[in-house]
């Protein structure tokens, strides 16, 4: 591992930008050496706040600094995705290293593309696929190392926002969830890659989707609630649930996974908050991290990120990489191409396939 910190520019400076900065800010693996937003009062507030300098376009920042290790494009756009195509490009372009938010892209074609130039450019890509950093999850991978859980049997995944609308109110059509798949691709991401962290790649897809009578008469256009059938290529079944403040939901709270096995099941509520595990001959073990905050998991993924870049892992053993990434888009776009289909079965587009190091393998 390089003892030098990685100089970092942070590109979008929302919300999320401000959470990515802080992250690496407070990170020894690196160095925040300045923050950029096309919209100069978002840039010169987090540059204020963070005591770095602000810049206005990419390519200024590129041009600023061309030391820089990574760039990290916490730009949203329609559908939370569709301004992080050029930037990542343009980093990747650049020869810098690329972490991204989720989803990858909001457009499939050009998902792919960043993972393939990704791959020509020999750089790394991650995503912030964050929902298995944390606590809980390494308690699950250690059960499934240690063999408790078995050959897979099903999984289960419920994750979305709690809410129970029972008045319509006027849908903004500025708003960037006014589009039908919105919350299908900026939000499936994440438990599509919980799935798939567990148990592999999935083989098929089956989806219903729909929206409440109370966004139908405001005119909504989002389909706001998705039920989804998978098959992993493992043999193991899959069902996902999500819905965005359409109802509230019940046991495990706004998300849980549970997975069960020959030997043993586990499930996680809450992402960051508890795991039980049972198994037929003894009483239900708990894991009670005593973690409420959801945001604990943004300085472990980065983390993750930051570590892997600096011990030069081989690309393929990326954690959370872009490919990961696109394996979550390609299996969003094959449950909308079911619902469309009417609920007929569908097999996600192939993934890019994995050459490995000529130096590496032996």
């Amino acid at each position: 591992m390089s003892n030098t910190p990685l100089k970092v520019a942070v590109i979008g400076m929302g919300g999320i930008g401000n959470t990515h900065a802080a992250c690496h800010q407070e990170d020894e693996l690196a160095e925040l050496v300045c923050v950029c937003d096309v919209i100069k009062e978002k840039a010169d507030e987090a540059a204020e706040r963070f005591g770095v300098p602000a810049f206005y376009s990419l390519g200024e920042v590129l041009a600023a600094y061309p030391e820089l290790d990574i760039v990290d494009v916490t730009t949203g756009g329609l559908e939370n995705g569709s301004w992080h195509y050029e930037p990542v490009m343009q980093a990747l372009d650049a020869g810098k290293h690329v972490l991204t938010e989720k989803p990858i892209s909001n457009n499939i074609a050009e998902a792919r593309e960043m993972v393939n130039f990704a791959a020509q450019k020999k750089r790394y890509l991650g995503c912030n696929l964050n929902h298995y950093f944390s606590g809980p999850a390494d308690k699950a991978r250690e059960l499934i190392a240690e063999d408790k859980i078995g050959e897979q049997v099903y999984s289960l995944t419920k994750v979305g926002f709690n809410g129970s609308a029972v008045s319509p109110s006027i849908a903004d059509r500025n708003s960037r969830w006014q589009l039908p798949y919105s919350h299908a691709k900026a939000f499936l991401t994440h438990p599509f890659s919980v799935m798939r962290h567990f148990s592999g790649d999935i083989s098929h897809v089956q989806a219903f989707m729909d929206k409440p009578g109370v966004r139908r008469q405001s005119s909504d256009l989002m389909l706001s609630i998705q039920s989804i059938h998978v098959r992993f290529q493992n043999g193991c079944v899959g069902y996902l649930l999500s819905q965005r403040g359409d109802a509230h939901f019940g046991l495990g709270g706004w998300w849980s996974f549970e997975l069960a096995g020959a030997k043993g099941t586990f499930c996680i509520e809450n992402c960051v908050e508890k795991l039980t595990y049972w198994t037929k001959d003894k009483q239900p073990e708990v894991f009670d991290t005593g973690i409420t905050d959801f945001g604990a998991t943004f300085p472990l993924r980065i983390h993750a990120f930051l570590e892997d870049v600096s011990n030069g892992v081989p690309l393929e053993h990326l954690r959370a990489s872009g490919r990961d990434a696109l394996a979550t888009m390609e299996y969003i776009f094959a449950a909308i191409d079911s619902y469309e289909s009417g609920g007929q079965l569908v097999t996600p587009h192939a993934l890019p396939a994995f050459h490995g190091d000529v130096n590496i393998i032996h």
